[in-house]
């Protein structure tokens, strides 16, 4: 792989890690809401539509792990 490709990676490397860190904030301060439910409220509809999100965001930051680790691979 050439250098302008390497660098062209290391630039998208950058972008997804700073994607990744804000979707988990956002599932962080989400988790942090949902705690702060009342046990009535956290087994409800809205509940059970912030344990979603929740496990989306999670979903999400993981699959662009994923994408890292492959950008990783791609320039060794």
């Amino acid at each position: 792989m050439n250098n302008t490709r390497r660098k062209q990676i290391e630039k998208l490397t950058a972008q997804i890690e700073e994607i990744k860190e804000t979707i988990e904030s956002l599932r962080d301060e989400e988790q942090d809401a949902f705690d702060n439910l009342p046990e009535s409220l956290q087994g409800g509809e809205r509940g059970e539509k912030m344990e979603s999100a929740i496990d989306a965001l999670d979903y999400a930051a993981d699959d662009l792990q994923e994408c890292l680790d492959h950008l990783s691979d791609a320039t060794e």
